[in-house]
């Protein structure tokens, strides 16, 4: 997904419980599901770091030589830019682009 394009805030902003709970009909249940879509983008992000960055790394890094490489400081300034995982999967759970659905088990407790 291109997260990149996103119009997730990138400050922190107040939320309306009701309007977040008027998705699903229980404000616990929204919340579980923004978390875990939360926690998908994030290893989403980070492995689409991970990858950029990796190709930047040295096989025999120190702690005595630090290289400064212009492109990797500006990979890391753009991903520190984005909006937060939270945000954008709030985002698309408010613009109903997240499906959630209980498990069985879930349901008859």
């Amino acid at each position: 997904m291109n997260y990149k394009h996103t119009n997730a805030e990138k400050d922190t902003i107040t939320r309306n419980l009701v309007d977040i709970e008027d998705h699903s009909g229980n404000i616990y249940e929204s919340i579980v599901a923004i978390s875990k879509r939360a926690n998908q983008i994030n290893a989403e992000l980070k492995e689409e770091l991970s990858q950029k960055l990796q190709s930047f790394a040295l096989p025999h890094d120190t702690l005595e030589e630090v290289f400064e490489n212009r492109e990797q400081i500006e990979i890391s300034k753009f991903y520190e830019k984005l909006p937060k995982p939270v945000a954008i999967a709030l985002e698309e759970y408010m613009n109903n682009e997240v499906y959630a659905r209980l498990d069985k088990q879930e349901e008859s407790n």
